[in-house]
């Protein structure tokens, strides 16, 4: 699925590769009330849970920014054929990324930036390609931006983060080492600007380098914040992170801080996952917020 809106002079093109079914919504979100869920399923299904079945919906999905010259690509996927042990979902996935990139008038060779929100299997799988069983960038022009922090943290002078999970090595090995080895990798901390209205910013807990992506044009404001959000019932209760952020107290602080900007600002905000329209804006309500219009 390929749908595009605009953010000022700045053309967004959403490329979604997967949206159904994933986990049990308290899986998802170990520690977020269920009558959070109960209480709010009149907006929150179909789109993002299914209350038969408690599964969250989630979406698979890349982001793609065209403007001021610049072709930047958010959190490449998945990737085709990688071991991913431990995440079955991602285990050799096959899916349509080149065709749909393709179908929403990509050019790889006119990509001049990606971003990596973080080092994780969904956010940087289509960094690389197969090239007769070497990984190679796909995108052979671009610049890739990586949080320092998450490059260390989940590199070999780490052990792969600590050696805790194995799938961190493979991911490491076949999506960000080829990207060092081409000379492609730029790595950035405490902020980064990408280019006019386009910055980089920490946000970590998710990750140690967790990072958002705002945008500014025009009077449009818009914020990508890759896993700061998996699911809306975080919206309503910030505090709460997922099963799969390292430091769960550091992402609900970094959380709470984007949502209060966005707020504030009227930024649009973009999740990695979210389902549906894939975007929301939010206003301050009890000890969280809630999605405008709700």
């Amino acid at each position: 699925m390929i749908t595009e809106f605009t953010l000022g002079d700045v053309e967004v093109v959403r490329i979604v590769e997967y949206s159904g079914p994933f986990i049990p919504a308290r899986a998802l979100v170990p520690e977020s009330d269920p009558e959070v869920w109960r209480d709010n399923a009149q907006w929150l299904a179909p789109d993002h849970w299914d209350p038969d079945s408690d599964l969250v919906t989630a979406a698979v999905q890349t982001w793609v920014l065209r403007g001021g010259g610049r072709t930047v690509v958010v959190d490449p996927g998945v990737g085709n054929g990688r071991e991913r042990p431990g995440l079955p979902h991602f285990d050799h996935w096959q899916g349509d990324f080149p065709s749909l990139l393709a179908q929403a008038r990509v050019a790889v060779e006119d990509v001049d930036i990606v971003v990596n929100t973080h080092v994780h299997a969904d956010h940087v799988g289509w960094n690389t390609r197969d090239a007769d069983g070497t990984w190679v960038p796909t995108f052979p022009n671009a610049e890739y931006l990586i949080p320092a922090a998450d490059d260390h943290y989940f590199g070999p002078d780490n052990d792969y983060g600590k050696g805790q999970a194995e799938v961190d090595r493979f991911v490491y090995e076949d999506s960000i080492a080829p990207i060092h080895r081409a000379g492609q990798a730029v790595l950035w901390e405490g902020g980064h600007r990408v280019g006019e209205g386009l910055t980089l910013e920490p946000a970590p807990g998710h990750t140690p380098g967790s990072a958002v992506l705002r945008v500014v044009s025009g009077a449009d404001r818009a914020v990508f914040v890759g896993d700061l959000l998996h699911s809306p019932g975080q919206i309503l209760q910030p505090s709460r992170s997922s099963c799969f952020c390292l430091d769960p107290a550091q992402a609900a602080a970094s959380r709470r801080r984007v949502l209060s900007r966005a707020a504030a600002e009227g930024e649009l905000v973009v999740p990695a996952h979210f389902a549906g329209a894939g975007t929301m804006k939010v206003r301050p309500q009890g000890d969280g917020f809630t999605p405008l219009g709700r």
